[in-house]
C-alpha cells in the first residue's frame, strides 16, 4: 500500500513537470512597446524681420482747441432788427452778423453835426468881425481892447468846431456798433438772442460765438521724463518745428498732421507731466473744438531699425519674448527688446536679427523645439481669422 502511494506522488510530480515545459515552450513572448509617434508641425503664420527708416514717436492725449475764439458781443444797448447768419455757417472776417436798430444813434449824430454847423457859421462871422476891427484899429478908430476881445471869441468859436467834431467822432463809433460783425474767420454757433430782443453789453454769452477752425490747434501732455529729449530734437534743427500726428482715440483714423508750436513754460507738478500745443492745418475740417485725440509727437527717425508685426511680440514672466523659426523647420523662443509699438509695428532693439523668420499668429500652440508648417496664402488669412475669432471668446 505505502509503495502505490510513493508511485501515485512521483507520477504527479512527473505530470506537472511536463506540463510546465509544455507550457514555457508555447507561452508567448512579452511584447516591446513602440515608441510614440511625433507630433505633427504646428500650422502657424510667420513673417519676417524688416530693416528699414523706422519713425519713433512720443504719445500722449490731448484735446482740440479753436485756434481763436471770438464771442460777439454788443458794445451798446439797443433792440436787435435783424441776423444775417445761419447757426453752423462758415463766416469771414468783417460778414454782418446782426444789427441793432440804428435810428437813435443816427438821430444823435445828425444834433451833433448841426451844433458843429451853428458854430461854424458863428465863426465865420467872428472871421469877418475880427477883419473889421483890425482894419479899424489900424486906422486908430477901434480900441485894442475891441480888437483883443474878437480875437479871442474867435478863438473860443474855433476850439468849439474841434468839440463839435471830436463829438460826432464818437458818435459814429456808437453808430458803428449798431452793425456786428465777425472779427475773425470761422464758424458761427449756436445763437443767444433772437430778433427783437434788446441786447445789452453786459450780457453774459453775447450774442453768437464764432470758432475759428482751420487752422486749428491742440493741447496735449506728455511725461516731463522726456522733456530733455524732445528739447535735444528742437536744438538739432531750431528752423524746423516737430511734426505731430493727429488719430482718433482708437488709433484707427489719421486726422491731421501739424507741426508743434509750443512747449509750456512750466510743468505741471500735480501730474507730472508737461503741456505742449501743436497747430494743425485742418483742411477737411476732421479736427473740431472740445474733441479728445491722441497725438504722436515724432522725436527722431531710426536708420536701419528692425520692425516685426506688433503680434510677434509675446509677453511672458520673465518679460517681452519671440518665437523664430530655425532651419530644421523648429521654433525656438528668443527674449527681445522693445523700443515701441506703433501702428500696428513693434520696433526691436535687441534680441532679433534682419530676415530672421518670426512667428505671427499661431503662438498659443507652441513650445520650444515643436515642428511648425509655415501657412501662406488664403491659409494664413483663415488661421489669422481663427485665432482672432477666439480671442474675443472670454
Amino acid at each position: 500500500m505505502r509503495r502505490r502511494s510513493v508511485a501515485l506522488a512521483l507520477s504527479m510530480i512527473a505530470i506537472l513537470a511536463g506540463g510546465g515545459v509544455v507550457a514555457f515552450r508555447f507561452w508567448p513572448e512579452p511584447v516591446t512597446a513602440a515608441p510614440p509617434a511625433a507630433p505633427p508641425p504646428v500650422p502657424v503664420v510667420a513673417a519676417s524681420v524688416k530693416s528699414g527708416d523706422v519713425p519713433i514717436y512720443l504719445t500722449g492725449v490731448g484735446t482740440v482747441i479753436a485756434y481763436n475764439t471770438d464771442v460777439v458781443r454788443s458794445q451798446i444797448q439797443g433792440q436787435l432788427v435783424s441776423i444775417n447768419f445761419t447757426e453752423g455757417q462758415t463766416v469771414k472776417a468783417g460778414d454782418l452778423l446782426a444789427e441793432i436798430d440804428p435810428r437813435p444813434y443816427q438821430a444823435q449824430l445828425d444834433q451833433l453835426a448841426a451844433n458843429r454847423n451853428r458854430d461854424q457859421a458863428q465863426l465865420t462871422n467872428a472871421l469877418a468881425n475880427l477883419n473889421r476891427y483890425t482894419d479899424l484899429a489900424n486906422k486908430g478908430w477901434a480900441t485894442p481892447q475891441l480888437l483883443d476881445t474878437q480875437k479871442a471869441q474867435v478863438a473860443q468859436l474855433q476850439n468849439a468846431i474841434k468839440s463839435d467834431q471830436a463829438l460826432i467822432d464818437a458818435a459814429n463809433v456808437q453808430l458803428s456798433y449798431t452793425r456786428l460783425t465777425s472779427s475773425i474767420d470761422g464758424t458761427v454757433g449756436i445763437r443767444q438772442i433772437d430778433v427783437g430782443n434788446v441786447i445789452h453789453p453786459t450780457d453774459p454769452n453775447g450774442l453768437v460765438v464764432v470758432t475759428q477752425v482751420q487752422p486749428i490747434s491742440l493741447i496735449f501732455t506728455l511725461p516731463e521724463t522726456v522733456l530733455p529729449q524732445i528739447q535735444q530734437e528742437q536744438q538739432k534743427n531750431p528752423n524746423t518745428p516737430l511734426k505731430v500726428i493727429a488719430y482718433s482715440q482708437d488709433n484707427k483714423i489719421k486726422l491731421d498732421e501739424g507741426t508743434l508750436g509750443l512747449v509750456n513754460n512750466e510743468i505741471l507738478q500735480t501730474t507730472g507731466s508737461i503741456q505742449l500745443k501743436a497747430n494743425f492745418p485742418n483742411t477737411k475740417h476732421m479736427l473740431w473744438p472740445g474733441q479728445l485725440i491722441n497725438a504722436r509727437l515724432l522725436v527722431e527717425t531710426r536708420h536701419n531699425g528692425l520692425k516685426v508685426p506688433a503680434s510677434v511680440v509675446q509677453q511672458g514672466p520673465n518679460g517681452a519674448y519671440a518665437y523664430v523659426t530655425n532651419h530644421d523647420g523648429t521654433v525656438a523662443t528668443r527674449p527681445v527688446k522693445v523700443a515701441q509699438i506703433s501702428e500696428g509695428q513693434a520696433l526691436i532693439d535687441s534680441g532679433l536679427q534682419a530676415n530672421e523668420q518670426v512667428v505671427t499668429d499661431g503662438q498659443y500652440k507652441l513650445q520650444p523645439g515643436l515642428h511648425v508648417t509655415i501657412l501662406t496664402g488664403k491659409a494664413a488669412e483663415q488661421a489669422k481669422a481663427q485665432s482672432a475669432q477666439q480671442a474675443t471668446i472670454p
